[in-house]
C-alpha cells in the first residue's frame, strides 16, 4: 500500500505538468511541419520495434534465470543460426528503412526547395504566388520585411492561410535560429549570409515563434506571434500596419539595431530602399562597402588577373585603405559568406 501511494505521488505531478503542455510539434498546422511530425512518429515506431523487445526479453531472462528457479542449464551451448538471423536481420532492416526515409525526406523537405504542394491533397498552382518575407534576427528582437507590401514589423508576423511563404533570413549581428513549430522546422540566421525557408500555414490561428539558439542576455524575450489569416484578414492586417506605422529609415534602423529586451510589437508603414539588402551585405548607411559588390569586383578582377585595388579604393568606406588592405577586405568578405 505504501509503495502504491509513493508511486502515485511521483506520477500524479508529472501527469498534471504534461496535461498543460501544448504538443505543437506533434499537432502542427502547416504542411511542412506535418510531414516533419510524420518522420518523427515513424522513426520512433521503427526504433521501438527494437527497444521494446529488448526490454521485454531482459525482464523475461531475469525472471526465468532467477536464483530461486531451476531453469534449463546448457553449458555446452555456443551457437544458434536462427538466433543470429533474428539478431542481425531485424536491426539491419530498421537501419535500411530509416536510411531510406532520411534520404527521401532530406530532399523533399529541403528548406531551400520551393513548395510543390500546399497540403496532401492540393498542389501548388501558378495562382498560388508565394508571399515573400525577409527576416532579420536582432539583439534581441525580430524584424520582418514585406517587400511586396512595402511594410515592416517588429515581433509580429502574419501570412495568409494556404499560400506559400518564402522566407529570406539573415541576422544583424549574432547567429540565431528562426523557429515557428506549427509552421516548419528551425533554420539559422547568420550575419552576412542568407538562409531560406519555404513553408505554408493551413489553419487560421495565432502561433508562437521564437529564437531557438541562445544568443545572450535578452534571449528569453526574443519571441513573436505568427498570425495565420484568411486573404481578406491579411489585407486588413497590411492596411492596419500602413495606417498606424512609422517610417523605417536608415537612422531609425540604426536605433532599432541597438540591443534591447522584450520589445513590444511595432509597425512600419514604409521602409528605406534596399534596407534588407544593406543589412544582409553589412553596409547600412554605406559606412562600409557592400559585401556583394566587393565580392563581385574581387571575383571579376581575379578572373582577369588583376587585383582591382584602385576600383575598390574608390568605393564608399574604402577611400582610406591602401591597395593590400582593400584587396584583403574583398577576400575576407568572400570568406565570411562561404563563397
Amino acid at each position: 500500500m505504501l509503495r502504491k501511494l509513493l508511486l502515485g505521488s511521483l506520477v500524479a505531478p508529472a501527469m498534471l505538468a504534461l496535461s498543460g503542455c501544448n504538443m505543437v510539434v506533434l499537432d502542427p498546422s502547416g504542411y511542412i511541419a506535418a510531414q516533419q511530425r510524420d518522420i518523427i512518429v515513424i522513426s520512433t515506431i521503427l526504433m521501438l520495434l527494437i527497444i521494446v523487445p529488448v526490454i521485454l526479453l531482459t525482464i523475461f531472462f531475469a525472471w526465468k534465470y532467477r536464483q530461486s528457479r531451476n531453469a534449463e542449464y546448457r553449458p555446452e551451448w555456443s551457437h544458434s543460426t536462427r538466433l543470429e538471423v533474428v539478431i542481425w536481420s531485424a536491426p539491419l532492416a530498421i537501419i535500411i528503412a530509416l536510411g531510406s526515409i532520411t534520404w527521401v525526406s532530406t530532399h523533399t523537405l529541403d528548406p531551400y526547395r520551393p513548395l510543390e504542394r500546399i497540403s496532401a491533397g492540393q498542389a501548388v498552382t501558378p495562382q498560388n504566388k508565394p508571399l515573400t518575407v525577409e527576416v532579420v534576427s536582432m539583439n534581441w528582437k525580430w524584424l520582418f520585411f514585406y517587400p511586396e507590401e512595402g511594410i515592416a514589423t517588429v515581433n509580429e508576423l502574419a501570412a495568409p492561410v494556404d499560400r506559400p511563404i518564402y522566407f529570406k533570413i539573415t541576422s544583424s549581428d549574432l547567429m540565431n535560429s528562426f523557429y515557428i513549430p506549427a509552421l516548419a522546422g528551425q533554420i539559422y540566421s547568420m550575419a552576412g549570409m542568407e538562409t531560406k525557408l519555404h513553408a505554408v500555414i493551413n489553419k487560421p490561428g495565432v502561433y508562437d515563434g521564437f529564437s531557438a539558439n541562445y544568443s545572450g542576455a535578452g534571449f528569453s524575450g526574443m519571441n513573436f506571434k505568427f498570425h495565420g489569416l484568411s486573404e481578406a484578414d491579411f489585407k486588413a492586417w497590411v492596411d492596419k500596419v500602413k495606417a498606424g506605422g512609422d517610417e523605417l529609415s536608415v537612422s531609425t534602423y540604426e536605433t532599432l539595431a541597438k540591443p534591447s529586451s522584450n520589445d513590444p510589437v511595432h509597425y512600419y508603414r514604409s521602409v528605406a530602399p534596399d534596407l534588407y539588402h544593406d543589412i544582409l551585405n553589412r553596409c547600412v548607411g554605406h559606412a562600409e562597402p557592400c559585401m556583394d559588390k566587393v565580392m563581385a569586383m574581387d571575383h571579376g578582377h581575379k578572373a582577369e588577373g588583376g587585383g582591382g585595388a584602385d576600383e575598390m579604393a574608390d568605393m564608399p568606406g574604402m577611400a582610406h585603405h591602401d591597395a593590400p588592405e582593400a584587396k584583403g577586405a574583398g577576400s575576407n568578405a568572400a570568406a565570411a559568406t562561404g563563397n
